[in-house]
């Protein structure tokens, strides 16, 4: 990291991840032009998850090569007062794989919607029954994080 006056620990990127409603996933595709996308996303442990679609060009990108970035942003603001920002971010590289076990895709989807949605969980077994079959799950095993902010001065 080039600004290690910026560096933060670990412990900083794992609690900016889980603040974050999403981070960008970046894919290879092979080609000149790279590919990224939003996602919604929660962490359990040391692993991401993310749900999606059964097919289209995210997945065909992952089952040709698995490596991924991601990155986090929080608390992104202008100083008043300076040409600067003040923000917390955190980066993880990773390797992407598709949950397959039905429970294991119910226990994650959960967790994301106890993230994102907490107030609609009475209907989540419902959303389950109609959605599960049509619903992709994935995990990426996160291999390195790294985080870094720039706070307001004391």
């Amino acid at each position: 990291m080039r600004r290690k006056d910026r560096e933060e620990s670990y412990e900083f990127g794992l609690k900016v991840i889980d603040r974050c409603e999403y981070g960008v996933m970046a894919v290879a595709t092979g080609e000149e032009t790279p590919y990224c996308l939003p996602l919604s996303m929660v962490r359990v442990g040391e692993t991401l998850y993310f749900h999606c679609a059964l097919e289209g060009k995210k997945l065909d990108l992952l089952h040709q090569n698995p490596k991924v970035f991601l990155s986090f942003v929080r608390a992104n603001e202008a100083a008043t007062d300076q040409f600067t920002t003040y923000f917390e971010s955190a980066m993880v590289a990773g390797t992407a794989f598709e949950i397959a076990d039905e429970q294991e895709k119910i226990e994650t989807l959960r967790a994301l919607c106890e993230k994102l949605t907490p107030d609609r969980m009475a209907q989540f077994d419902r959303a389950i029954e109609k959605g599960l079959k049509v619903t992709g799950v994935w995990g990426i095993r996160m291999e390195l994080v790294t985080a870094k902010a720039k706070k307001y001065p004391k």
